[in-house]
């Protein structure tokens, strides 16, 4: 399988990876109630037998229950599993002591001695501030329980002052992850995309399918009221269902082509931007639905259609 560099020299990864916001999440997703673990650790092993090693997880994601999942199913394989995973800066986390102790709790949770990618979920100064932050971070990678350090949700401004402190250490900033799909473009104009080019930083595109209305299954024709975190969101409304029809129907168009599915094409579209989508995935049947959109490529012309369709 082709794969794709962290940054200017980091590890490499599939082109693309699995998101678990999902899984143990109880409050958002239904954990429990529409899908369980096993469902999960079924979706897990459908990734590795796909050639898709690498996960990303947060220490929120169900209060830590994604990250225990996920150590739990890597101890029943001997394959090597990539895992990214969060710190988030609450305001009571005020002095570097508190990255390592959350750091600490992470690695027990995966069961892990190192993570390979350890990101700070979103960029909040509160009383620690970023340079005691990325001091802290690159502590931990000259210790050996970090193998690269990334950020997520940091514009373009917060995203260069990151990439200065952390080079300051010797210390390469490798990543941004963003929301980034077809219905979501505004990395393309804010700068961040631009700047991540220019500082060799790779972009990881969380919500890459926009919660599941780029795989054509919602529709104003089979309305049905929202459930769990898409209850948030006014694009899931008759209206803003409406308003995709025609993207819904170009990728539906190029799909048949390809015989792939126009969340396939979204992805594929994704990847052809040179950043690493990480789709979620409930069960091992969704694995394989984002696993569909590697070992081809769109067109030139077809690329361009779709970023013509989508533009803001």
């Amino acid at each position: 399988m082709e794969t794709i560099t962290l940054g200017s020299n980091g590890p490499t990864v599939a082109p693309l990876g699995i998101g678990t916001w999902a899984w143990g999440d109880r409050l958002f997703w239904s954990y429990g109630n529409e899908y369980d673990a096993s469902e999960l650790q079924d979706a897990f092993k459908t990734a590795l037998e796909l050639g898709i090693h690498f996960f990303d997880t947060a220490e929120i994601y169900g209060f830590g229950e994604s990250e225990r999942l996920l150590g739990q199913f890597m101890q029943q394989t001997q394959q090597p599993i990539q895992i990214a995973t969060k710190y988030m800066p609450l305001p009571w986390r005020f002095n570097a002591d508190a990255v390592a102790d959350a750091l600490t709790a992470s690695l027990r949770r995966l069961q892990l001695p190192i993570v390979t990618l350890y990101q700070v979920h979103q960029p909040f100064d509160f009383f620690m501030g970023q340079k005691t932050l990325m001091n802290a971070l690159a502590n931990e990678v000259k210790q050996g329980r970090i193998l690269t350090v990334g950020v997520s949700n940091y514009s373009a401004e917060q995203m260069r002052q990151a990439h200065k402190i952390l080079g300051d250490r010797g210390i390469p900033l490798v990543v941004n992850q963003v929301q980034y799909s077809l219905l979501a473009r505004q990395i393309e104009s804010n700068g961040v995309l631009e700047t991540a080019r220019e500082l060799g930083i790779t972009i990881l595109a969380y919500s890459p399918l926009a919660q599941g209305l780029l795989t054509g299954k919602y529709t104003r024709e089979n309305y049905i009221e929202p459930t769990g975190v898409r209850r948030l969101d006014p694009r899931f409304s008759r209206s803003g269902l409406e308003k995709i029809v025609p993207v819904i129907t170009v990728l539906q168009t190029i799909g048949e082509k390809y015989e792939r599915t126009p969340a396939q094409v979204a992805l594929n579209w994704l990847i052809s931007q040179n950043v690493i989508p990480i789709p979620g995935a409930k069960n091992s049947h969704q694995v394989r639905q984002n696993v569909g959109a590697l070992g081809w490529t769109l067109s030139e012309e077809e690329v361009a259609q779709i970023d013509q369709i989508t533009r803001p």
